[in-house]
């Protein structure tokens, strides 16, 4: 990481922010383009650069200096040089590339985007991604002229009605959250509204986020379907849903996902966003989350509020999934022997630095030891019989019972580990039963039983917030 921030600012120190008001117009610019490839290669080609609404975004860490994502966005001055905006993000793209059918070479195509404020003079564009070492290497660059008329400005066709759930201040001093509603039809405008109130509610009273409650604002656009719910393919029920929200993203029967990005964002663009998220009406769980990208969750679920919450980790701050006896499609997630980008899991290549080392707690072992063989055993035969209900198409209440059952079991036997509460590095997180550590024996990123994030993750959620705050 040392080296990282070395390579982007010359020093681990903060970088050096540009001037907002001498570099940029106060519009937001929105680089559209096609992510192709297969595990051994990938290509990037320009769709179109879309200029939308007033730029609602940070004015003040316009370089991001977390270091997280996959992938990094960047914007140059194109007579200086002056690096004048960077983030970090992960992609569906980036999470496919890891499945069987990326390794088979079967080529896929996804739509993405990234959006940026406007600069006053010609720029170039870059994507980066990172490679095993934990370095970034360009993968696309390109020239953008803000003022040629291939930036289309046209405007934007009004689609459904952008609703204030809770607004607080002004989008440049706030964090912005942007509620899409998906499957619900015209008449059902106040079930959405009630369901983002509901769920909103929960995250906003969950740490970090009801410190910072009144540095949030919170908009909703219900978008009318013409039939309620989403696609479910593994029970042949199909839905065409304006958003395009199905369940069994990559084969995964709970992933909630779409690929309808271009109007998506269209869509979005009718009110100010940094962070973007999905409410889907169905009562069957699910739902997802990418960094950067946006958050998905099925609003009338029995766990919705845990996995409103536990999503939005994800999208927002890059926490990863710190569980690893649920089956997922990907393979060799992080691969073998690097270290993984995100905050709260560590392959723990060197014990003496341990990336969360601030917030250990003194004394204990790394790795930290914990009755994983005992919690494994009760994980792994309650993820059978998971697995058999969704095969036999059980009903949502059959499966609630499930998760009941799970959680009262696993509770018991967190309430036994010497080291709960505590900060280590236990392993067993990312996907993976060896090799990677997660800072605390449970945490809302590891089960669905806690209310709160482990000391990691509840870090890195609120160094994201003030980010948005300067």
């Amino acid at each position: 990481m040392i080296a990282l921030l070395l390579t982007l600012f010359g020093s681990t120190a903060s970088p050096p922010q540009p001037s907002f008001d001498q570099w940029f117009t106060g519009a937001t610019l929105r680089f559209d383009y096609y992510h192709s490839g297969i595990a051994t290669e990938e290509h990037i080609s320009l769709d179109r650069y879309r200029r939308e609404g007033p730029w609602s975004g940070t004015r003040a860490s316009l370089l991001d200096p977390t270091n997280f994502g996959k992938y990094r966005f960047l914007i140059r001055d194109a007579d200086s040089d002056t690096l004048l905006y960077c983030k970090g993000f992960a992609s569906i793209y980036g999470e496919w590339e890891t499945t069987g059918e990326a390794a088979d070479g079967i080529w896929r195509t996804f739509h993405e985007s990234q959006r940026f404020p406007e600069p006053k003079k010609p720029c170039r564009v870059f994507l980066e991604k990172r490679n095993d070492a934990g370095d970034f290497e360009e993968i696309y660059r390109g020239e953008l002229d803000p003022a040629s008329r291939f930036v289309d400005r046209s405007s934007l066709a009004p689609v459904g009605e952008v609703i204030d759930i809770e607004v607080n201040g002004d989008p440049q001093e706030c964090v912005d959250l942007l509620i899409l509603g998906e499957g619900y039809t015209a008449e059902q405008k106040q079930k959405f509204e009630a369901d983002t109130k509901r769920l909103v509610g929960a995250l906003l009273s969950t740490e970090p986020f009801q410190t910072y409650r009144k540095n949030f604002n919170v908009r909703a656009i219900h978008v009318p379907s013409p039939e309620p719910g989403i696609s479910n393919p593994r029970q042949d029920a199909w839905v065409d849903a304006p958003l395009g929200l199905s369940f069994n993203a990559f084969d995964s029967d709970r992933y909630v996902l779409t690929e309808n990005n271009r109007w998506l964002r269209d869509v979005a663009a009718q009110a100010p966003y940094d962070a973007l998220y999905f409410l889907f009406n169905s009562r069957k769980y699910g739902g997802g989350g990418i960094f950067n990208l946006w958050a998905t969750c099925a609003a009338d679920t029995a766990p919705a509020e845990y996995v409103f919450v536990h999503e939005f980790g994800h999208s927002f701050a890059g926490l990863a999934d710190e569980y690893y006896t649920s089956s997922v499609s990907y393979e060799d997630f992080v691969a073998p022997g690097s270290e993984p980008w995100e905050p709260n899991i560590t392959a723990l290549l060197d014990p003496d630095n341990l990336k969360w080392k601030h917030l250990a707690t003194a004394g204990l072992p790394l790795p930290t030891p914990w009755n994983q063989e005992e919690y494994d055993r009760a994980s792994l035969t309650y993820q059978d019989r998971r697995s058999a209900l969704i095969a036999d198409g059980a009903e949502e209440s059959t499966m609630d019972g499930l998760f009941e059952e799970v959680k009262q079991t696993t509770a018991e036997l967190f309430a036994k580990e010497e080291h709960y509460g505590k900060v280590g590095a236990f392993q067993g997180a990312g996907y993976q039963a060896t090799g990677l550590y997660r800072p605390s024996v449970d945490c809302i990123m590891f089960t669905r039983n806690p209310k709160d994030f482990c000391a990691v993750c509840h870090e890195a959620l609120e160094r994201v917030i003030q980010l948005y705050l300067r």
